[in-house]
């Protein structure tokens, strides 16, 4: 996931979000506010998340 701000606006006035850009399993990227995301805890560890516990 990466956050960023963007102007969200289709009108000539601005308007800024904190938007987050998620990529899941399948490669497909999407947007959603910052605020919507949560931690999923019941997913399945990745290898990578295995392997920075055990260096902890």
């Amino acid at each position: 996931m990466s956050e960023c701000y963007e102007n969200v606006s289709d009108t000539g006035i601005e308007r800024w979000m904190e938007l987050a850009y998620i990529r899941g399993a399948s490669g497909r990227e999407f947007t959603t506010a910052v605020a919507n995301v949560e931690p999923a805890y019941d997913q399945p560890q990745t290898a990578d998340g295995r392997r920075n516990q055990r260096s902890a």
